[in-house]
């Protein structure tokens, strides 16, 4: 993937910042895209070089759609185009989707699927030009077993993986692909805030909530970000072309369901 242009959306921290890290590795030109300039300018600073690449920041809310479009439309007017699409934004608050307000489900939709769209739309004209494309979404094992107490969350990711196989079927004859890659416990701070608010609702210690965590994964771990990027690079690779419309989990086994 030398010299081609990926978009890495959420890329100041966690599972962003590693795939953005793994495809500047790769050869890449990094476009990072999240709210926090200095965040952004820190992990800039930490990407591969050695191929002369020319990585960029790309500052927008997620949880406004329009500004989000608005500086991709801005950005797109400076690069050629862009090749490869992580879309990766940060998941709804725990909660019972029962107990949860019906507008919280509303502003899910439009930071996660509907800023997916709009990004689709911008980048895919150029890929089908170019017979050449890969769109992959950070979503959630969620799609595949629902995880107790994250009622919105479950939803909203529901939704975004079948956007993105029907995207996948319509798009397969541009040489585009589309994917979904399903992180698992992921050893980053949304996993933190997670694990803290069990033990506080189990009134248990961080640390026992912690190995009752580690308790559910067949590998007894929690998985570094590093190697979900590693799934993500190869699937952004032109190695995967005949891989689309999937679901990929990288979860160390704990989904139950194949």
């Amino acid at each position: 993937m030398t010299q081609q242009n990926a978009l890495v959306c959420g890329a100041s921290q966690g599972i962003g910042k590693a795939c953005a890290i793994a495809l500047a590795a790769h050869g890449a030109n990094v476009t990072l895209f999240a709210r926090n300039p200095e965040s952004l300018a820190q992990v800039k600073a930490q990407l591969d070089t050695s191929f002369e690449q020319q990585h960029h920041i790309l500052v927008a809310d997620f949880s406004d759609p329009e500004q989000v479009k608005k500086a991709l439309e801005e950005h797109l007017t400076k690069v050629p185009s862009i090749d490869i699409v992580i879309n990766n934004t940060g998941g709804p608050a725990p909660g019972l989707a029962s107990q949860s307000d019906p507008m919280l489900f509303v502003k899910a939709f439009e930071q996660h699927l509907i800023n997916n769209q709009n990004i689709a739309q911008l980048v895919t004209p150029k890929m089908k030009e170019k017979g050449y494309g890969r769109i992959i979404n950070v979503i959630s094992t969620s799609v595949k077993q629902p995880i107790n107490g994250l009622g919105v969350s479950n939803t909203i990711r529901g939704a975004v993986a079948s956007w993105a196989k029907t995207l996948a079927n319509e798009l397969g004859p541009y040489n585009i692909t589309v994917n979904n890659v399903l992180p698992g416990a992921t050893a980053t701070a949304r996993l933190d805030a997670i694990i803290e608010g069990k033990a506080k609702k189990q009134n248990i210690s961080v640390e026992q909530a912690t190995i009752n965590e580690k308790a559910t994964i067949p590998m007894n771990r929690f998985a570094e970000p590093e190697e979900f990027a590693n799934a993500v690079t190869f699937l952004a690779s032109p190695s995967a072309g005949y891989i689309t419309g999937i679901n990929l989990p990288v979860d160390g086994g704990r989904t139950s369901c194949l």
